[in-house]
């Protein structure tokens, strides 16, 4: 009996990073093949395989139940007109009704400094945070993590953070992906509409966009990158600006979904055909994506299986005293993809 308690202890103390480690892959994928989502065949069966191996129970939930406490994650969010957000809330409540937790949605009051809302949540019951980009940028390095005395994950920051673990892409690499595969379609002026300037992504998303181009011995034109905010009224503002150019962009490249589907309001407007005479793309893939016409081609970074990892590492974390108190900082990265639709397609001079 004691042999079996014994193996029984050390199943339990296996974690989902020790299965990716072991399997040679990313949490993410551990993650994918435990949920029965898509995964390339050979990953699958290195995964199964390292569970088998070190004797993993990946019900989560199931633990959490066992060790008797509630688990109330609290998820902080900006704004809920966001498409990004809307995917962000919807990844988190299904993620945490499959693992058992309750989820404590605030959202941010501008009025009240992002400290006392972090303190507030805790104080009602949060014994974990979420927090997506710019919340996790504003406090890294500033001692609030550690005062919060809870473990919080990021969401989407812009880089590795010094004091917390994050769910996030290479944003660099994606939009440096998107930047090339425009240059690819033989577009020289391209358009790139940033961020705002206190989120990290404003400033990688244009790195990459920047790389691209000085790769491919392209110039780089101040009078073709403009800010935003990450709103769609911005995206208008910086479209108008953009098309008003005396030598217009052939191409525009959006931060966000939210600005891009913007940028393809104001070309309707315009009368301007979409894509044979201005292309159009995007970053995110969240759903308003689909919905505009035509459809917008995008850089996917999967928000709701992001969110679903950041819910299952939180629960992991609360299920182990010493993660608790003391929790490893780490970064998984989730692969990102380029979504070809109809917005995006040669200068109309090459086609």
């Amino acid at each position: 009996m004691g042999d079996k308690d014994k193996s029984r202890k050390s199943s339990n103390a296996v974690t989902m990073h020790a299965v990716a480690a072991r399997a040679g892959v990313s949490p993410m994928s551990v993650s994918n093949v435990i949920n029965g989502r898509t995964v390339r065949p050979a990953t699958r069966e290195a995964v199964l395989r390292a569970i088998e191996e070190l004797d993993y129970t990946p019900n989560v939930a199931a633990r959490a139940l066992a060790s008797a406490t509630i688990t109330r994650i609290g998820l902080l969010y900006h704004s809920a007109e966001s498409a990004f957000v809307s995917a962000l809330l919807v990844g988190a409540l299904d993620a945490a009704s499959r693992f058992g937790a309750q989820l404590l949605i605030r959202r941010f009051d501008e009025a009240r400094s992002l400290a006392d809302i972090l303190f507030d949540m805790v104080a009602g019951g949060a014994n974990a945070l979420i927090l997506p980009a710019p919340h996790c940028e504003a406090i890294s390095g500033t001692g609030l993590v550690e005062r919060l005395k809870v473990p919080v994950i990021a969401l989407c920051s812009g880089d590795e953070l010094p004091d917390m673990s994050s769910v996030r892409v290479d944003d660099v690499a994606a939009a440096r992906d998107m930047t090339n595969y425009l240059i690819g379609l033989g577009h020289r002026r391209i358009g790139f509409v940033r961020g705002a300037q206190n989120h990290v992504i404003s400033r990688t998303r244009f790195e990459g966009y920047r790389l691209a181009l000085s790769e491919h011995g392209i110039d780089l034109d101040p009078d073709l990158v403009v800010d935003g905010d990450l709103t769609f009224d911005s995206g208008l503002a910086a479209t108008e600006q953009l098309l008003s150019l005396r030598d217009p962009p052939t191409a525009i490249f959006a931060s966000n979904d939210d600005m891009a589907a913007a940028v393809v309001s104001v070309a309707h407007r315009r009368d301007i055909r979409v894509p044979d005479q201005l292309s159009i793309v995007g970053f995110d893939d969240s759903p308003i994506s689909r919905k505009i016409w035509p459809a917008l081609t995008t850089i996917r970074q999967p928000i709701v299986d992001m969110t679903a990892i950041a819910v299952e590492s939180l629960i992991a974390m609360l299920g182990d005293s010493q993660a608790r108190l003391s929790p490893a900082i780490s970064t998984i990265y989730a692969e990102h993809s380029l979504v070809i639709r109809g917005s995006s397609g040669a200068p109309e001079h090459l086609g």
